[in-house]
């Protein structure tokens, strides 16, 4: 719901019917705006093609209708855009400006354009422009902080329309003229006031009216609040309320005034609900989080909520479960009723409730997807019904819809400083339950951001180990996205501070993965040394199946670099380490890339015989398609000796297995990026066994 939304009764409206019934007044302002569009530019004056986006800036206080008016701007005009309407918030609600890179990467999700994870600022608003410059769009940026934000997400060409909403000029944008917001005309004011009182009581007293619409100077959001409160007592004149309004005297906005007289009112527990609202991330509230914060039950505060929509207190979200939106125009005067009538030893026992509320639902939406696992099952179970998922679906929406709120928890919990142990535990249990749902890959922008929030707390509270997780996690992510001189830049640093916490995983991790980083960089002989610091510390610890996996990697580098005797005798080394180990479909893999070097050292007959052998041991594994890929490799091999029948009696075993997928068959040598272990790459080692 915008600034100047309002209901619309009890007659059901829909489309642009709907959209124009809601909306009042501005008419002077949005004819003028129009004409803006149209209105030649400072460049085409000067007979120069317009090289950016035209920007059309709104202006006023919070609480002046600014972002209504934008969206009714947007609703007359998007039919002009055939690509449609992004819209971004540049703003937090206690005025904090949101990162460009975080809105830019916001607009590209919503124009299903994917953008590496971790990339920085400059690299996605050079991909949103890219992503824009083919399209006719109108671009809506609300609460914009700075004309640097703006500025930076300004597409790069005429086609496409920005709506930027401010609380002042934005200087520093050439030719752009504001339209700045006074108050509403009175009979708008007075029609607004009805909607919410019923056409009765203005019928009755139209004087009265007018003059509680001049005492709010006809401010769409005073104008709601005192809607509301006249609305919840049916038997007050609208001149009461103008009466009371007035005797406070000019002390304070006209909001500010409506919304002590709205807030006196209520009782004492829901006006502690009310202030405590202010701690809820992003403003973003749904049932549970004002239940932790309040410390009531959830139905209660889902009644109160409520309640407070119908006064104009909150606003309802367009969302498919309950959510709810602090205004931003109220955000400051209950951060103010917070701080001052709460200890803040309450403040921050609220905020500990609501990040451990938080912490106990992201442990039910993941352990609703460990149908496999007893512990699980019996943990969900230990939880209360309030905090448990009927199904996987409904735990994976509750995160998708609450995605935002509870990456703003994180961000809010490490700013705090004084919650560390459940901010890691937290963005522990974010990250699980986004890799449960989602996958590493999907989540992995998201990810990013959260593994940086780690790294922040351990550097902070000289945490070695947490801060060698965050940093092989982020340099993981660099990897895959192609920064390798940041990932091995991130590998040896996390190496430095596994030695530190005396983390073998950490440290053998590391060693492996800047042994992976130089492999990718081409850099072979490093690859192997590394390779074989890592295989050497498995060796003196006797975790054999990974020493069977690192003889293969240093095998993997001496390939790539040619050196096939060497790439041959670690080959065998992972043959016997894998048979040892008892792993078949290990061992049928390394004897598949042993012939493979066999057949590039001008060894046919060996690899030949190594073929066959590998073939036994992929139908044991059941690897059917490393057994068509098998049967291949012997058809080609066989031709190099000079036997066609027997090759083409290969390459037909291989079609009876696979068909028309032959051409995908063919495995690819071990890849040098990461450990096969990765799979539990993104996981947090900080947090207790409970977690």
């Amino acid at each position: 719901m915008t600034d100047q939304a309002v209901d619309t009764g009890d007659v059901e409206l829909s489309g642009d019917a709907a959209a124009e019934s809601r909306f009042l007044g501005r008419t002077r302002e949005l004819k003028e705006l129009r004409a803006d569009i149209e209105r030649a530019g400072l460049d085409t004056l000067a007979g120069r093609k317009a090289p950016r986006a035209r920007v059309l800036l709104i202006a006023g206080r919070p609480g002046s209708g600014r972002t209504a008016l934008a969206e009714e701007l947007v609703r007359q005009v998007a039919d002009r855009y055939r690509d449609g309407v992004l819209r971004a918030r540049l703003g937090e609600p206690d005025g904090t400006p949101v990162p460009v890179e975080r809105a830019a990467r916001e607009l590209l999700t919503a124009l299903d354009v994917s953008a590496p994870a971790g990339a920085d600022e400059d690299d996605l608003t050079e991909a949103l422009r890219e992503a824009l410059a083919d399209r006719r769009m109108l671009i809506l940026l609300d609460d914009a902080a700075t004309a640097e934000q703006v500025d930076a997400l300004l597409p790069e060409t005429p086609e496409c329309l920005v709506v930027a909403v401010s609380g002042g000029p934005l200087t520093g944008i050439s030719d752009v003229r504001p339209c700045t917001l006074g108050g509403l005309d009175t009979k708008s004011a007075v029609e607004l006031l009805s909607r919410h009182t019923g056409s009765v009581r203005i019928t009755v007293d139209p004087r009265a009216a007018e003059g509680l619409a001049e005492e709010c100077q006809g401010q769409p959001a005073a104008l709601m609040l005192a809607g509301g409160w006249l609305a919840a007592r049916p038997k007050a004149a609208v001149s009461d309320l103008a009466k009371q309004l007035h005797a406070e005297g000019d002390e304070g906005t006209p909001l500010s005034r409506v919304f002590r007289l709205a807030y006196s009112a209520l009782p004492t527990p829901a006006a502690r609900i009310l202030r405590l609202l202010s701690l809820a991330p992003a403003g973003l509230v749904d049932p549970q989080t004002a239940s932790a914060l309040a410390g009531c039950s959830v139905s209660g505060a889902r009644t109160t909520l409520d309640d407070f929509v119908a006064l104009g207190l909150l606003h309802a979200v367009d969302s498919p479960l309950p959510q709810y939106e602090v205004p931003g125009c109220l955000h400051p005067l209950l951060k103010t009723l917070a701080e001052s009538q709460d200890r803040p030893a309450e403040l921050q026992l609220a905020r500990a409730r609501m990040l451990e509320r938080t912490l106990r639902l992201l442990q039910s939406c993941r352990a609703i997807t460990e149908t496999d696992s007893p512990e699980a099952r019996q943990k969900l179970l230990a939880m209360p019904q309030a905090l448990r998922f009927p199904n996987p679906r409904a735990a994976a929406e509750w995160l998708s819809v609450r995605g935002p709120a509870l990456l703003a928890a994180a961000r809010l919990a490490v700013a705090d400083g004084e919650l560390d142990t459940l901010a890691r535990r937290l963005m522990s249990q974010l990250v699980r339950a986004m890799v449960a749902h989602f996958g590493t890959q999907a989540a992995a922008p998201d990810l990013y951001g959260i593994h940086r929030l780690v790294l922040d707390v351990a550097e902070r509270r000289d945490l070695p180990r947490e801060k060698a997780a965050a940093l092989l996690n982020l340099a993981d992510l660099d990897a895959r996205t192609g920064r390798t001189q940041d990932a091995l830049a991130r590998y040896r640093a996390a190496l430095d501070a596994g030695r530190e916490a005396n983390d073998p995983y950490a440290t053998g991790r590391a060693m492996e993965s800047v042994g992976g980083a130089h492999l990718e960089t081409g850099d072979y002989d490093r690859a192997a040394d590394w390779f074989g610091r890592a295989l050497a510390q498995r060796l003196a610890r006797d975790e054999r199946a990974d020493a069977a996996r690192l003889y293969g990697r240093i095998a993997a580098a001496h390939t790539y670099a040619g050196r096939y005797g060497e790439a041959l005798r670690n080959w065998r080394a992972a043959v016997a380490g894998h048979r040892k180990n008892g792993d078949v479909t290990s061992h049928a893999r390394a004897l598949s890339e042993l012939a493979r070097v066999q057949e590039y050292a001008g060894r046919p007959e060996e690899s030949l015989r190594t073929c066959q052998e590998a073939v036994e041991w992929a139908r044991r594994a059941e690897d059917v398609r490393l057994q068509a890929a098998l049967q291949l490799r012997l058809a080609d091999t066989l031709d190099r000796l000079g036997d066609p029948v027997a090759a083409a009696m290969h390459r037909g075993t291989a079609e009876q297995l696979l068909g028309e997928e032959l051409s995908e068959a063919e495995p690819e040598p071990e890849t040098p990026d990461l450990p096969e272990h990765d799979a539990n790459a993104c996981e947090i080692r900080s947090t207790s066994a409970e977690d």
